[in-house]
């Protein structure tokens, strides 16, 4: 008899997801354009679930030069006016705004740091937190890490980089390891 898989349970809705779940949350990132985009995708999903942002990915990585800070960072206004008609993202004009600012900003941030990793990975010293939940009702939207990332991140000029979209972040590229104890990922990571 084959052993029952357990997930999280948020994960065990859509094939997607699992396959999120199992092959990428909670792994820690320390590509720089992987960071930029999980940034770029949290601030999209600000009000809005993740499944949404999740199914558009692919959108957004065409829409966005395939998450390249460098290239974002140059998007001028006729360029935004065009992603506000493509139906492959989220058309909302503040966020698209954001991601443009917020890539003019990460490029200042790896100039100061060399490199985004180096900045961001400080503000849980260099190492994941390993949590030990049991229920998702036990996991905060957001923490004392969260709320200085996102303090830091304003001050330096981003936007869509509330406290709660911090820890979203922290939690998808694996700086928090917030996989209940009983996922099968929680052990692996």
């Amino acid at each position: 008899m084959a052993k029952e898989i357990r997930r999280c349970e948020w994960s065990n809705t859509d094939p997607l997801y699992i396959r999120y779940h199992d092959t990428e949350w909670g792994v820690p990132v320390h590509d720089d354009r992987r960071i930029f985009e999980f940034l770029v995708l949290e601030g999209a999903q600000a009000g809005l679930s993740w499944f949404t942002i999740l199914s558009r990915r692919e959108g957004y990585r065409k829409a966005f030069s395939g998450f390249d800070p460098g290239k974002v960072a140059v998007f001028t206004g006729p360029m935004i006016k065009n992603l506000l008609n493509d139906a492959g993202i989220i058309r909302n004009r503040l966020k698209i705004e954001s991601a443009v600012n917020n890539a003019k900003c990460f490029l200042k941030v790896q100039e100061e740091f060399g490199s985004f990793n180096s900045y961001i990975w400080k503000f849980v010293r260099g190492k994941p937190i390993r949590n030990r939940w049991r229920s998702m009702d036990q996991v905060p939207a957001s923490t004392a890490e969260s709320d200085s990332l996102s303090k830091d991140l304003k001050k330096r000029g981003f936007s869509f980089v509330g406290t709660t979209i911090c820890y979203a972040h922290m939690q998808a590229t694996g700086m928090v390891n917030d996989h209940m104890t009983y996922c099968f990922r929680y052990g692996e990571l």
